[in-house]
């Protein structure tokens, strides 16, 4: 018999590995800093992360998002991963968690 597989614990996994992955130029990680708009699980294990960068010119726009596909790839029963990059709405500092605020100094 398959093992049932609980999304909400998996979800929490994701949002674990999340906040491992660091904007290189701010010290926060990108969970906090609010740049994951959506994270979304289908029934088949596949991911799909809706996210921003903090400006269409960000240096890692390439490599940030393969960082992310390639760690959530990782986490066990997750089949596949797909980072998609939107600008709607804007990133701003408004979007930061109040734990990313205080840790840059901005409360």
């Amino acid at each position: 018999m398959e093992q049932e597989i609980d999304t909400n614990e998996l979800g929490e996994s994701i949002v674990k590995v999340l906040k491992t992955i660091y904007d290189p130029e701010i010290p926060v990680d990108i969970y906090e800093l609010g740049l994951i708009y959506d994270v979304m699980v289908s029934t088949d294990f596949d991911v799909k992360i809706l996210m921003t960068l903090t400006s269409p010119n960000c240096p890692v726009a390439e490599s940030l998002p393969r960082e992310v596909e390639e760690k959530v790839k990782k986490i066990e029963h997750i089949r596949d991963a797909e980072v998609e990059i939107t600008f709607d709405p804007p990133w701003s500092k408004d979007l930061m968690s109040e734990e990313a605020k205080l840790e840059l100094g901005m409360l």
